[in-house]
């Protein structure tokens, strides 16, 4: 039976990929590589520095650590100037309304996100007080597809894994669920999402009342 929902954030609850794509784009821009968003499409789920190690890699780049530093707090400062305009209208549509039908049946909700930003963005979003427990890439020593975060999140919650559904709209994300012994729930394109135990198209698509049957 499921006890818990961990839920990614860019891309299940809200938007900021396009922020992302402009903030590494720029950056790759300044040095010399060219980026796109097909290129942007590889660093879904990706913490933010191997996202910088994709781009570098398909400059032929190799740059000592301190400079991987320089320019990862370059580009976080570029995107935090990009959402800083965030407001609970960037809240994708029936967010409010799963949130509130998974609490009413007892299920705990907790957010497993590769972003450091997460609780910034949860803020502009007026949801940080929704959720159960909270891990962000700022916790955790690695990245999705490694299942790391999710059983932090399950641990804080205080639910075993079995007893979890993951919702995710990256690949990586997935896997990472599957890894941790959750069962994945995907958001976006089957094709894309083979790993998911059920893909929807979108959040606002979630079919609630099968997730509870689970």
């Amino acid at each position: 039976m499921i006890q818990a929902v961990i839920f990614d954030l860019d891309g299940v609850l809200t938007d900021t990929a396009h922020y992302h794509f402009q903030a590494w784009q720029a950056l790759a821009h300044s040095l010399g590589i060219a980026f796109t968003e097909q290129d942007n499409e590889h660093l879904k789920g990706v913490d933010r520095l191997g996202s910088l190690r994709l781009i570098l890699q398909k400059g032929g780049l190799t740059l000592p650590a301190a400079e991987e530093e320089r320019l990862m707090a370059r580009k976080n400062a570029h995107y935090l100037q990009l959402i800083a305009g965030m407001t609970a209208a960037d809240l994708f549509p029936g967010v409010r309304e799963l949130f509130a039908r998974l609490k009413q049946s007892g299920i705990k909700l907790g957010l497993a996100s590769a972003s450091k930003n997460a609780a910034f963005v949860l803020q502009r979003l007026g949801i940080a007080g929704e959720f159960d427990a909270i891990a962000d890439a700022a916790t955790v020593k690695h990245s999705k597809p490694d299942p790391e975060i999710f059983l932090q999140a399950a641990a804080l919650l205080q639910i075993a894994p079995e007893h979890c559904l993951g919702v995710e709209d990256a690949a990586a994300g997935v896997t990472a669920i599957n890894r941790a012994g959750m069962r994945a729930i995907g958001i976006g394109q089957p094709e894309q999402l083979r790993e998911a135990l059920m893909v929807f198209p979108t959040l606002q698509a979630l079919d609630a009342e099968l997730l509870l049957t689970l």
